[in-house]
């Protein structure tokens, strides 16, 4: 269990700081059923419930006698995540929060409201936080469970937030193997111009032009009984657009490029943690989409591994590129359930913003776990359609395909239905098109890397393949 959960038996006499939370509609009510001390405390500090304030209340003796956070409208099921946040060292318990924000959900929020990425910061800034507050998890709650959840989130990141001159393919590819040894879990890569002789050659056009050599990483894990789950994440661990290249604003963020394959290390991590009964495969081509002498060109004609040709309509549109050689190789096997992830188009945030990814797929079932799913974790997604209208729209003139068409509408729509050219015998799978990213910090979400929809994508596979199925 991670160390800033407590459990009561370890307690011992020691009684935790309780902590509160309320609604502002609610404030009044609440403070008149606290302890007096407390009560007048906080009348004469002004709390009055309003989102994000935090009051610590001292108890009759002059000790912290408890905590109590405004929820405001309460429309923020992860607004617990403040506690931790900003609460000092010590231990706490949960003592009252209206209906919606406790149990298994405020335990999560406590969790990512302890995140914090210190890697580049200086022993004077880490030491400030090595002593973090540690919450006792209530009576009935799984702990480890959440733990295991939240671990997998700080995973991704973590490797998201990490800037692209520490994290290219091969330090992607190290990341893989920590995690395939701490798992027992399989693994291969195919390097540089190895991809060409394994017939790999988008992903090799893509990454060629870097120092850095591409590379497909290859993890397997579990017992070949099992039913297979394959997921797949773009790995472009920094894009400069390529020969189309991007504005600097434009590039300011691509270290988060990767986003998709840190998000499946995550989800990877979660399953083997769990031990869930599935036969699980994770592929990511890991590239650099860069520009050299060597760069793929506007106008090329590339293969593919599933032996499409591919007009390059832009070298920006690279993710899908790297995707496609991937998924020919994982639909192959015909998995149980696959997905993709991938930070592939700007249209998709245009479409839905920061804060909703959408996804793909043409199975019904899996698109109403997923978005129930996506509600019942607050870990949102959205359905987007794999509109077939727009098939024609990506045709080429000259190769089967086009990577980039020349359509300024429905880019996350037309994206999607590329991928799916190179999708044709698994019948249950997805693709997310995800940011990877926060632009407007929140409770338990700074700035920076996140790990979009992976908790909805465990609880589907959980509850398909789980034990308690």
């Amino acid at each position: 269990m991670l160390s800033f959960f407590a459990t009561e038996a370890e307690l011992g006499p020691q009684k935790p700081v309780p902590l509160y939370a309320v609604l502002q509609k609610e404030a009044e009510a609440f403070l008149e059923n606290l302890p007096a001390a407390e009560a007048r405390w906080l009348r004469a500090t002004g709390f009055t419930g309003k989102d994000g304030e935090l009051t610590l209340a001292p108890s009759e003796d002059g000790r912290l006698g408890a905590a109590v956070l405004g929820l405001g409208l309460g429309r923020d099921p992860h607004a617990l995540a403040l506690f931790s946040e900003r609460l000092p060292p010590g231990v706490y318990a949960l003592k009252s929060v209206p209906p919606g924000f406790g149990g298994a959900r405020a335990v999560f929020a406590w969790a990512i409201g302890a995140y914090a990425f210190e890697r580049y910061r200086g022993q004077q800034k880490k030491s400030a936080r090595k002593e973090r507050p540690r919450l006792v998890v209530p009576s009935g709650i799984d702990g480890e469970a959440i733990s295991r959840i939240a671990e997998g989130i700080f995973l991704a990141r973590d490797l998201i937030n990490t800037p692209a001159n520490d994290m290219g393919p091969a330090e992607l590819e190290q990341a893989a193997r920590l995690l395939s040894e701490r798992f027992a879990a399989r693994i291969s890569v195919i390097e540089g111009d190895a991809l060409l002789k394994e017939n790999y050659p988008m992903i090799h056009a893509v990454g060629r032009a870097s120092a850095r050599a591409p590379r497909l990483i290859d993890l397997a894990w579990g017992n070949s009984a099992h039913p297979k789950v394959t997921l797949v994440g773009k790995g472009v661990c920094f894009d400069t657009g390529g020969l189309d290249l991007k504005t600097a604003s434009g590039m300011s963020t691509m270290k988060k490029d990767m986003g998709g394959a840190a998000c499946v290390l995550g989800l990877a991590q979660m399953i083997m943690a769990a031990k869930l009964p599935v036969r699980l495969r994770v592929m990511i081509p890991a590239v650099e989409n860069s520009v050299s002498g060597t760069a793929y060109r506007p106008g090329d004609v590339l293969a593919s591994r599933k032996g499409l040709s591919v007009e390059i309509g832009n070298t920006d549109a690279e993710g899908r590129l790297v995707l496609a050689d991937a998924l020919t190789e994982a639909d192959s096997e015909k998995p149980a359930l696959m997905f993709c992830l991938a930070t592939l188009t700007g249209a998709a945030r245009a479409a839905t913003g920061m804060e909703l990814p959408p996804f793909f797929t043409d199975d019904e079932e899996l698109a109403a776990d997923l978005m129930r799913h996506g509600t019942e974790h607050h870990d949102p997604v959205w359905r987007l359609p794999l509109w077939r209208s727009y098939e024609a729209v990506i045709d080429s003139s000259i190769a089967d395909i086009n990577n980039a068409p020349d359509y300024p509408l429905a880019g996350a729509i037309t994206a999607a239905l590329f991928l799916n050219r190179f999708v044709a015998n698994t019948k249950v799978w997805a693709h997310f098109d995800i940011p990877a990213w926060i632009d407007r910090p929140k409770p338990g979400r700074r700035k920076g890397a996140e790990a979009n929809a992976i908790r909805a994508m465990f609880a589907v596979i959980e509850q398909r393949f789980g034990r308690n199925r």
